[in-house]
């Protein structure tokens, strides 16, 4: 009978502080000495599902895994370094984004494995596991971000937060532009307005009612670059109560008013 005791690592001698500094030294001075471009986010190209992106401590992109650039229609990183995210995505995707990485810039998180909702060209939900951690020099300075995003498999899809958030999400898409109430929402989830407003906090750092008028927000700069729609009239369509409603949440959110996104194309500075 062929032996079938498990294979393990072999034993090895302990090694002592100075052991340890000096191969830490040595690897320092082993990654100054390689070349930025092929480093080792290289591999992320081919890790199917799974895409790598880092920024400097200014937001502005310096690598992108090809899967990423794919995703935005590039060939190559020459239309990708440099850029920030207000120049890739939606606005109120990119100030997402944007607030994410001031809280990490400034020390005061790090974010693991957190659901996040993508919105694609046709604006359907598109489901990423994002783990962002931040960038450092030799002296602990935080100079940059840097991140990875996964699809979650089908084990993972079946878990509570997954199921109760995908949920409500697919009712506000739905009715977004309707008077829509997060205490009706959360019994047409079968979860209690308490219940519902963790998972949301778990999967986007947001409380429904935040992620909701996003929404809105979103669908108004759609409307405010496609179409010549008034102000007054986007305000209705996308679920404001008037368009005061609508100029407060989108200034607050966008940075400059409805007006001003017309006129100007992006967020103002």
């Amino acid at each position: 009978m062929r032996n079938t005791t498990p294979l393990k690592p072999r034993e090895r001698p302990l090694r002592n502080a100075s052991e340890v500094a000096r191969w830490r030294k040595r690897r320092s001075e082993w990654v100054a000495g390689l070349e930025p471009a092929s480093l080792f986010h290289r591999l992320f190209d081919h890790v199917p599902g799974v895409h790598f992106f880092a920024k400097d401590k200014d937001g502005r992109l310096m690598f992108a895994s090809r899967g990423l650039l794919d995703r935005y229609q590039m060939p190559d990183d020459s239309d990708f370094i440099g850029r920030t995210d207000f120049d890739l995505n939606p606005e109120a995707m990119a100030q997402a984004y944007v607030d994410d990485d001031k809280r990490i810039l400034n020390g005061s998180a790090e974010m693991i494995e957190r659901i996040e909702l993508w919105w694609d060209s046709q604006g359907m939900p598109d489901w990423f596991l994002v783990t962002k951690l931040p960038v450092l020099d030799r002296r602990r300075r935080v100079q940059g971000v840097m991140g990875v995003l996964r699809r979650p498999d089908e084990k993972e899809r079946q878990l509570p937060v997954f199921q109760t958030v995908a949920q409500a999400v697919e009712i506000i898409r739905r009715d977004f532009a309707k008077p829509l109430q997060i205490e009706s929402l959360a019994t047409a989830c079968g979860q209690s307005l308490r219940q519902l407003q963790r998972r949301f906090a778990t999967a986007f750092g947001i409380t429904p009612q935040e992620f909701l008028i996003r929404t809105r927000v979103l669908e108004a700069t759609r409307l405010l670059e496609q179409t010549a729609l008034s102000a007054a009239q986007i305000a209705l369509r996308c679920g404001f109560v008037d368009q005061s409603s609508f100029s407060q949440h989108f200034r607050k959110r966008i940075g400059v008013s409805p007006g001003s996104y017309r006129q100007n194309g992006r967020r103002g500075t």
